[in-house]
């Protein structure tokens, strides 16, 4: 009777030596995954960068292609200095009425 005695530990011995291996195959997937998520992170982020900077790129180079608005300069008064506060004066166009009766 002594037989089955060493056939238990045999089994115990497998049983303990399988368990093993399915937790270090767990930690080495659960390590892979982990691996995956950041190099997921870093492409899309990697990714997301570029599109920001090639659409910067391309807003800089529209702002500066396209035609800025002109500004008349009036020189100044005379006896005026060019960085006083007072109002400019202002030229109120006023369009002739196009259905006036003839004089």
């Amino acid at each position: 009777m002594t037989t089955p005695a060493p056939l238990i530990s045999n089994t115990q011995l497998s049983v303990n030596v399988t368990t093993k291996s399915q937790e270090q195959s767990l930690y080495q997937s659960s390590g892979a995954i982990v691996a995956a998520i950041v190099v997921g992170v870093i492409v899309i982020f990697t990714v997301v960068v570029l599109i920001l900077k090639t659409y910067n790129r391309r807003m800089r180079v529209k702002r500066e292609l396209e035609p800025k608005p002109t500004k008349t300069a009036t020189p100044p008064a005379l006896g005026q200095h060019s960085n006083s506060l007072s109002p400019h004066p202002t030229v109120t166009f006023i369009p002739v009425d196009i259905h006036m009766q003839n004089r």
